[in-house]
């Protein structure tokens, strides 16, 4: 009984301690002349659709939720979210060149059409990205007509 005891008051230490390793959650400023939905000039439906199920992982305009105040589940969110900015950051969608662009808007219709994106835990947290199949539709349809006209 001893050894669990001790065990857990320095499960307990370690994780008082590790709550003083902050993350940061300072988003750059966003450009709007750079930004998709403002650059795309984005309807508002499809503008709001984008920003509560894509912008909190894709852009400078992360809203990082309470639980992103206690590590390590704090950690994961912040690599997540720099993770989804390697990938695709519509904060600064104006200054990838055409052949990138085209790949995203490529890989945004699979994701959404797959429904890997937004990614499951995600949605059970943010009822804005929970999309339903119709606005799925919107998206992939938004997407492709950006693709098909290459007006990107």
């Amino acid at each position: 009984m001893k050894t669990v005891k001790k065990v857990l008051f320095w499960t307990l230490v370690a994780f008082a301690i590790i709550q003083f390793i902050p993350i940061d959650k300072v988003n750059k400023p966003v450009d709007k002349a750079v930004n998709f939905v403002d650059a795309e000039k984005t309807p508002e439906k499809i503008s709001g659709l984008i920003k509560g199920a894509c912008y909190d992982c894709h852009s400078n305009e992360t809203v990082y939720p309470k639980y992103a105040d206690i590590a390590p589940v704090s950690w994961s969110v912040k690599s997540h979210v720099n993770e989804g900015r390697e990938h695709l950051n519509f904060s600064v969608w104006d200054t990838y060149n055409k052949e990138l662009k085209e790949s995203m808007l490529n890989k945004a219709i699979q994701t959404v059409q797959n429904k890997t994106m937004p990614m499951p835990g995600y949605i059970v947290y943010h009822d804005a990205a929970n999309l339903s199949d119709a606005e799925r539709t919107l998206l992939t349809h938004y997407f492709g007509n950006k693709l098909k006209s290459k007006s990107y």
